[in-house]
């Protein structure tokens, strides 16, 4: 049967309903004809020059990503421009260009929820829920079936994440005892604050600042928190892909669905100082 980018688009919006999105969120169809013929969809988390490479290569007929490349507005899409030669590209190849990115987290079976699902972290439920949908909502909080130290824990999430020059940083004492798990796909310093994080043992998520960790940090030591595993935002929500994939082919019998193969997390090497850093709860003034 004969898809089209429309085709494609509506059953999107089904799996990961629009009005699910953030306000200043911006996820939909970007390019593209709605009537043009689909036979291949690649998934991605980015929309940079390796997918969209990679989209052309492989002549899929959309190019479904995580994070939208106009987010915010823009005066010229010109080819001197990085996004304005992306869309040419795209363009030229004759693939459209579609974004899922908040109205997909919050899903029962968004960037979050399969986070905890490979942590295996059971009764998983929304850290800050939606008022329409109790069930859905932003991250996921639960508890491990057999408590384990923060270290092992640790290594469990390096485990499940494809290997990244920033690997994965830990915030906490290693040997501290873990059962209450909240998680957060992408970045999520602004659930920091959120009850269940504060009552877990543990929080994953991507792109902790400085401050807001450091301050999570110090009110742990007198009021209690969680202890904090940072990791890498692409990392976090390339999980996803596989569980999209298999939910577009569901919805669209016949369709190609292709997880992307390139890693576009930004960074391309780290120097490491030679000198072991001293652990922060051992530091003298």
């Amino acid at each position: 049967m004969l898809r089209t980018v429309a085709d494609v688009v509506s059953a999107a919006e089904r799996l990961w309903p629009l009005r699910g999105a953030e306000e200043w969120d911006a996820p939909g169809l970007v390019s593209g004809d709605p009537l043009a013929p689909v036979e291949r969809v690649l998934l991605a988390v980015d929309a940079v020059a390796a997918t969209v490479d990679e989209a052309v290569e492989r002549e899929a007929q959309l190019l479904l990503v995580h994070h939208p490349l106009l987010m915010r507005g823009v005066t010229t899409v010109a080819e001197s421009t990085a996004k304005g030669a992306l869309l040419a590209r795209l363009i030229r190849g004759g693939c459209a260009l579609y974004a899922a990115h908040t109205n997909a987290d919050v899903v029962e079976s968004g960037t979050s929820a399969r986070l905890a699902e490979l942590l295996q972290v059971e009764d998983a439920r929304p850290i800050e829920p939606s008022s329409e949908h109790p069930e859905r909502g932003l991250g996921r909080a639960g508890r491990l079936a057999v408590p384990m130290t923060l270290e092992a824990f640790a290594r469990r999430v390096a485990s499940i994440l494809p290997p990244t020059v920033g690997g994965v940083r830990v915030a906490g004492d290693p040997d501290r005892m873990v059962r209450a798990v909240a998680v957060c796909g992408g970045a999520g310093d602004s659930l920091l604050g959120a009850p269940l994080v504060r009552e877990a043992d543990v929080y994953v998520t991507a792109d902790l600042r400085h401050h807001p960790a450091s301050e999570a940090v110090e009110t742990a030591l007198v009021a209690g928190g969680p202890a904090l595993i940072d990791v890498s935002h692409w990392a976090s929500e390339s999980l996803w892909l596989a569980t999209a994939a298999d939910e577009l082919r569901a919805a669209l019998p016949g369709l190609e669905v292709v997880e992307s193969d390139r890693r576009t997390d930004p960074w391309s090497f780290q120097i490491v100082n030679e000198t072991p850093a001293t652990p922060a709860r051992e530091r003298h003034p």
